[in-house]
């Protein structure tokens, strides 16, 4: 079959570029085509050098042909990669807390998705794998931390550290904690503005006795608001890491969250996304998958923006009530839940060391290695 030039162009133009929201050709990515019959040789420039997006293109460039023009046609990708010349460089910015070496950001666009229950259970893994563990829950208005680690009841006492007086966090599975739920009263509301809600995070940041930390995460209210930015310019953020669920409503504010990250007076590393509610299993019928907010929606998400993919969690029900009940569901010993979120953590963990490689040797960062990943004891 004899191939016409103009049916491949149109089939790129159902192609966007990975992290640039244009389609392939009217972006400048395609720079030249070929047609011999049915071969055809498609000269293409991206400006993404991860592997993920070259990867991504090629195969959606294969995909297009095949399904739009002629399934049994013969391509060729030739690939380049213009990066720019000097990338703009994260810089780790804000006062250091002695002791924590790296404070991952957790935040979602959107309520909803299960950004503290990620966190709850990103922290007990990290605790398991051996690593010293702070969480520091940031919602103000909706702290949810003390039921998840079963501690409502409990208050933080006050111990002196080089003569100054410093907020003991609660522990709980080996995860120090501190949330704005230890002083309220379960049924009343916090009604602050902006500026009065940051004053009190970083008095839990600042005058708090958080000792040695290996990661202190910090579950960030919904949305993109006063306190993300305050936290953002005042602590040397390592990485970020942004929850969603693979829904459209939820992707379009994850794209949000994420963008917000990047901005210039921000400019924190994402270290990835995670897809909760990716799916749902029933007990009885293990070899099925029903997909009930879409399929690989922030799997797709994180490709086309060029941040990385750190897993998915599935929809279980032992999840949600080992929530409530206060014992995270990465506590259970070889369980979907488990094996889920020691992949997500892993993940996240070689994220950190990636990032922290390309760090100036002046800054306070300490975790370069995978070492630990690996030692969660199974019963």
């Amino acid at each position: 079959m004899k191939l016409i030039k103009n049916d491949i162009y149109k089939a790129l133009e159902t192609i966007t570029v990975p992290g640039e929201g244009l389609n392939m050709v009217e972006s400048g990515a395609v720079n030249n085509v070929q047609v011999f019959g049915d071969e055809v040789i498609v000269d293409v420039t991206i400006k993404n050098p991860s592997l993920q997006a070259k990867k991504k293109t090629e195969v959606e460039i294969l995909k297009a042909i095949h399904r739009q023009v002629y399934e049994k046609a013969k391509i060729k990708v030739n690939l380049k990669v213009d990066a720019p010349a000097k990338p703009k460089v994260n810089e780790i910015k804000g006062k250091p807390i002695p002791g924590i070496t790296n404070i991952i950001a957790v935040a979602s666009g959107k309520g909803g998705v299960g950004k503290s229950t990620v966190t709850a259970n990103l922290a007990v893994t990290l605790a398991k794998m051996g690593f010293k563990v702070g969480l520091l829950d940031a919602d103000i208005y909706g702290p949810s931390m003390p039921i998840m680690f079963d501690v409502t009841e409990k208050k933080p006492l006050a111990t002196e550290v080089n003569g100054k007086s410093k907020m003991l966090p609660i522990e709980n599975y080996g995860v120090k904690l501190l949330s704005i739920g230890f002083f309220t009263q379960p049924n009343q509301a916090v009604i602050w503005r902006g500026p009065m809600a940051s004053k009190a995070l970083n008095q839990m940041i600042f005058d708090a006795a958080w000792g040695e930390l290996d990661f202190m995460l910090i579950d960030l209210p919904p949305g993109t608001g006063d306190i993300h930015l305050s936290i953002m310019q005042a602590l040397p953020i390592t990485g970020a890491v942004v929850v969603s669920t693979p829904q459209e409503v939820a992707l379009a504010d994850a794209r949000k969250g994420v963008a917000m990250f990047q901005q210039s007076s921000i400019n924190v590393p994402v270290l990835g996304i995670i897809e909760n509610m990716a799916y749902f299993t029933p007990e009885e019928l293990p070899e099925n998958k029903y997909y009930i907010f879409g399929k690989e929606g922030a799997k797709n998400l994180a490709f086309d923006l060029g941040v990385p993919f750190l897993g998915e969690v599935p929809i279980v029900q032992s999840i949600r009530e080992a929530g409530d009940i206060g014992r995270p569901a990465a506590l259970q010993i070889a369980t979907p839940a488990e094996y889920a979120f020691e992949e997500l953590t892993k993940n996240v963990v070689q994220e950190v060391v990636s990032r922290n490689t390309s760090l100036p040797p002046t800054e306070a960062i300490k975790i370069t290695t995978m070492a630990g990943c690996s030692a969660v004891k199974k019963k």
